[in-house]
C-alpha cells in the first residue's frame, strides 16, 4: 500500500548556528514523498540531480530501529528550493522517516504506536547530522517543518520551548541564481554575532517575532557576506519583516496585502526570482493511503 507524506519547509526567526537555541516557523513550499514496500530492492525515484544519500539514511534507521529486512520505493517531488535557506533537509528528513514508518504500520510490520512524534523527529535529524546537511541538527527547521506554525527550541538540547500557530500573512521569499548549502558556511564567522544573536532571540521569547526575524536576518547577512539592502528594500516597502533565511541566500519577508506589490516590485530589482507562499499551520502529515 502506498503512503503519501507531506512536510513543510521553514523560514527562519533566529538561526540556532550561534548560540544554539532558534526559532522557525512553517510555509506552504513541500517537500512530499510516496513510499510502499517492496518484496527485494529499494528504490529512489527524485526530480532530476537531487542527491538521495539522505533519503537513504532515513530509511535505514528506520528499519533498523524494528530491525526489519525489507525492500522499500521511495518516490519524491517538491517545490521547496533545495540548499536556500529554506529547510529542505529537514523536511525531506521528515517527510521520509514519517513516509517509511507509515510504510510499515500500513503492511502490519509494526505497530501503529510504536514510535510518536518525538521519535521520528529525532530519527530525522539524526540521519540529517549523518548525512552531513545541518551543523546543529537544525532542532528549530526540523520541529517547524514537523510539527507547523512557530517554534522556539534550544537545539542541543532537542526541546521546543514554544510552539504555536503562526499568524496568517503572506510571505514572499527572494531567490537569487544560487545555492548555500548549510554544511559548507563559515561557522566561526557566525559565533562572533552571539550576543546580539541572543537580544534578537530574547525578542523571539517576548513575542516580538517581527523584530527578532529582522535583526537576527540582518546580523547574519553581515557574518555571510550577503547584501542586507536586500532586506532593507523590503521594509522599505511596506514589510512587516525581512532577513536572510538560515544560512541563505534566500530572504524572507512577511508582508501584509496592501504592500506585496511594492515589496515585490523593489525585489525584482535584483537576480533571481520572487515565491509568494504563505504560512504552514500543519506540518508534516499523512495526505494520502494508495
Amino acid at each position: 500500500m502506498d503512503v503519501t507524506v507531506r512536510s513543510p519547509g521553514s523560514a527562519t526567526v533566529i538561526n540556532a548556528i550561534s548560540t544554539g537555541c532558534g526559532s522557525a516557523f512553517g510555509i506552504e513550499l513541500y517537500v512530499s514523498v510516496q513510499a510502499c514496500l517492496k518484496p527485494s530492492k529499494t528504490i529512489f525515484k527524485t526530480e532530476k540531480g537531487v542527491d538521495t544519500a539522505l533519503m537513504e539514511i532515513c530509511v535505514r534507521k528506520v528499519l533498523e530501529k524494528f530491525n526489519v529486512t525489507t525492500g522499500i520505493k521511495v518516490q519524491t517531488s517538491s517545490n521547496l528550493p533545495v540548499a536556500s535557506g529554506l529547510s529542505s533537509s529537514s523536511a525531506t528528513s521528515n517527510a521520509v522517516v514519517m513516509a517509511t514508518y507509515r510504510a510499515l504500520v500500513d503492511d502490519g510490520l509494526v505497530s501503529d504506536n510504536s514510535l510518536d512524534d518525538y521519535d521520528l523527529i529525532n530519527m530525522a535529524i539524526d540521519a540529517s547530522l549523518e548525512a552531513g546537511v545541518t551543523i546543529t541538527g537544525a532542532f528549530d527547521d526540523a520541529s517547524a517543518s514537523f510539527f507547523g506554525g512557530l517554534t522556539i527550541t534550544h537545539n542541543p538540547r532537542r526541546e521546543i520551548l514554544y510552539n504555536r500557530p503562526m499568524e496568517e500573512q503572506s510571505i514572499l521569499i527572494y531567490m537569487p541564481n544560487k545555492k548555500s548549502p548549510t554544511a559548507q558556511s563559515d561557522v566561526s564567522r557566525m559565533k562572533l554575532l552571539a550576543p546580539w544573536v541572543k537580544l534578537a532571540f530574547q525578542e523571539a521569547l517576548k513575542g516580538n517575532i517581527y523584530h527578532a526575524l529582522t535583526l537576527n536576518g540582518i546580523l547574519y547577512s553581515a557574518a555571510l557576506n550577503s547584501n542586507a539592502d536586500i532586506a532593507l528594500d523590503a521594509l522599505d516597502s511596506g514589510a512587516l519583516a525581512a532577513g536572510l533565511s538560515g544560512t541563505g541566500p534566500s530572504f524572507v519577508a512577511i508582508v501584509p496585502d496592501n504592500a506585496l506589490d511594492r515589496v515585490q516590485e523593489a525585489w525584482s530589482s535584483y537576480p533571481g526570482r520572487v515565491i509568494l507562499t504563505g504560512v504552514d499551520n500543519m506540518g508534516t502529515r499523512v495526505v494520502d493511503h494508495g
